[in-house]
């Protein structure tokens, strides 16, 4: 794209000003078809959010991240510590596919899905504006003396974000420790849970003072995935872009003026009205060519589609689109490292679903006490004690679970007080047991043992175990 005659807007982020305050962004309320459609998406997402922890699917939850205990549900599967490595591929698979949109179509995943500028934009920003009006109004209003009428719109605004921002923090918790769990501290009352109330009382400080006061900062300051976009986007990739082409033109923008032959004068199409830039939600021009604050959220899309409309020349000067579509007229075409992305991210999906075929509701580990070798019973009786942990993943309790081995002749002897081992849902039993097995069966000092563990009649998990015995020698 040729260059701006005056790049200095690229010195500096566009919300700080030139002596470095803070250049508080008055964005003007945005209305268009991008924008109707940006709304029902949000709300659905927003449904899904507030939703999520409280679906659950066979008795787990939906969707929970339940850092501090290692346990994470995601679409309802079950995640333990033993199944860190299918949370860790997950979790790869998130971000190549974000990697991979982002190649593709640019910053879209932050104007439509992303959750702060969802908040953002379709909740806390359309509370303002109900409050304290349009762009110029705010901008009066933040002008105007400490009035009766500044102390009302102030106090009820802020209440209604603090309001939001405690429900907000609910919901993360949730995510957290678990839907049961919150709901159970509240109906419990806050002081029987003081351990929790700070955490959640310092999440709605947090999430107040963003939505609040530092806003798009985030966007542009604090979330790493924007700066990823010098190194992910090239000319191919599809992005909010200005069709500078059209809109400089021979000689220009010029502003509009009626029954002017622009064409025949050499001027482009944009008529200079700056309502791209008053709509930003970031505060930036547009015009100067793909930027780190623009976060793809159409509002340009929709403002001068509306101008270029009541002034009869064609929309789409500012639409999505890539540079190099906007240089040659050359459509959108999936680019060599896009078809990589594409393969790692079929090849890692393919890994996950094989994982989670084969993944089992019960793990089980049996593991040799340590510090014990072997003990030589009578009738040539070869004696080894293990311990053995099983882990419940599922949210039925398992009884009348026992031991057998496989291929080998032998015993199984458990160290209980009952003959009946349960293992408790979503928990772990844990206890010693003995392998006896005769000599003869033996094949030297280390043999390899298959041990089944069974529900009844119901095979539910496998496990190996080295048995040690008396060295051979021949």
């Amino acid at each position: 794209m040729e260059a701006p005659e005056n790049e200095s807007f690229r010195d500096s982020i566009g919300t700080i000003d030139e002596e470095g305050k803070r250049a508080w962004v008055y964005p003007k309320k945005p209305s268009g078809k991008y924008y109707d459609k940006r709304k029902i998406v949000s709300y659905i997402l927003l449904a899904f959010l507030f939703a999520a922890p409280f679906i659950k699917i066979n008795g787990n939850q939906f969707l929970m991240f339940n850092v501090l205990e290692r346990r994470f549900n995601i679409f309802g599967f079950p995640f333990w510590p033993q199944d860190f490595h299918l949370f860790v591929i997950s979790m790869i698979i998130g971000v190549v596919f974000i990697t991979l949109f982002t190649v593709g179509f640019g910053r879209i995943f932050c104007g439509w899905i992303c959750p702060q500028t969802i908040f953002m934009e379709m909740v806390f920003r359309r509370i303002e504006y109900w409050i304290d009006g349009d762009r110029n109004k705010q901008r009066k209003l933040d002008r105007q003396k400490w009035d009766a009428e500044k102390i009302r719109k102030r106090l009820l605004k802020w209440f209604i974000f603090l309001v939001i921002s405690f429900l907000i923090a609910n919901i993360f918790l949730a995510y957290l420790i678990g839907s049961d769990k919150l709901l159970k501290y509240i109906t419990d009352g806050p002081t029987e849970h003081m351990g929790t109330l700070f955490p959640l009382i310092i999440f709605t400080a947090v999430f107040y003072f963003v939505f609040a006061w530092f806003r798009e900062q985030v966007c542009i300051i604090a979330c790493p995935y924007g700066r990823l976009q010098g190194v992910l986007l090239d000319t191919k990739s599809i992005v909010v872009a200005y069709d500078y082409k059209r809109g400089e033109g021979e000689n220009g923008r010029k502003k509009f003026r009626k029954n002017e032959d622009r064409e025949a004068l050499g001027h482009g199409d944009c008529i200079d009205c700056l309502q791209c830039v008053h709509v930003c939600p970031t505060g930036i021009d547009i015009r100067n060519g793909t930027q780190l604050e623009c976060v793809n959220c159409t509002a340009c899309i929709d403002e001068c589609d509306h101008i270029m409309e009541s002034i009869n020349l064609p929309k789409g000067l500012i639409r999505y689109a890539s540079e190099h579509e906007i240089e040659t007229k050359e459509k959108f075409k999936l680019t060599a490292r896009m078809k990589g992305y594409i393969a790692v991210l079929v090849i890692l999906i393919g890994v996950l679903i094989g994982m989670l075929l084969i993944r089992n509701d019960v793990e089980a580990r049996v593991l040799r006490l340590p510090g014990q070798l072997y003990e030589h019973k009578e009738g040539d009786i070869i004696s080894n004690v293990f311990t053995y942990k099983l882990v419940n993943k599922t949210v039925h309790e398992i009884d009348s679970v026992h031991f057998k081995l496989r291929k080998f002749n032998g015993e199984i002897k458990v160290v209980s007080n009952t003959n009946n081992i349960v293992i408790p849902k979503e928990g772990l039993s844990e206890g010693t047991l003995f392998i006896e097995i005769d000599k003869k069966e033996l094949t030297g000092d280390k043999n390899k043992l298959m041990i089944e563990v069974y529900s009844g009649n119901e095979l539910i998990e496998t496990t190996t175990v080295n048995f040690l015995g008396p060295r051979s020698y021949n």
